[in-house]
């Protein structure tokens, strides 16, 4: 990955790293679906993010991979959208768990719950103070 890719992404990153909690929109039936979500991790050049595979947001992302991330601090918010790609590989899924021991309690064997990590590909990472675009960058 070259260098300007990687402090584009790094900016992405350190803008949700900022907020506690950020907003995932997919679609369900040509309608809208947000939900609060709090957790990614940037690796390997890609931000990471999860959710249940038992969860209909999950559902949604397969049926249409298409979604949005939308984080807001102060005047400023983020908008960071492209298609979704899920990752096969568990390491990544492990360390999320490792690093979200609130999220160890719920996606387990026990459980019976895994989840579901993804990045966004084709993405576009757009910063805004609220009523105009300020920078805006294909990744």
């Amino acid at each position: 990955m070259n260098s300007i890719l990687e402090n584009k992404i790094e900016t992405v990153e350190n803008f949700l790293r900022e907020v506690p909690t950020f907003y995932l929109a997919t679609v369900s039936d040509n309608k809208p679906k947000c939900r609060p979500i709090g957790f990614h991790l940037l690796q390997n050049g890609k931000i990471y993010f999860g959710v249940g595979t038992f969860k209909d947001v999950y559902k949604q992302l397969e049926m249409n991979p298409y979604a949005e991330i939308c984080a807001c601090r102060g005047g400023k918010f983020l908008r960071y959208y492209g298609k979704v790609v899920f990752e096969d590989n568990d390491t990544i899924a492990e360390a999320v768990l490792e690093k979200s021991p609130g999220l160890k309690k719920l996606y387990n064997e026990s459980s019976g719950h895994k989840l579901g990590i993804f990045h966004l590909e084709e993405a576009v990472a757009e910063f805004h103070v609220m009523s105009k675009l300020e920078s805006s960058y294909s990744l």
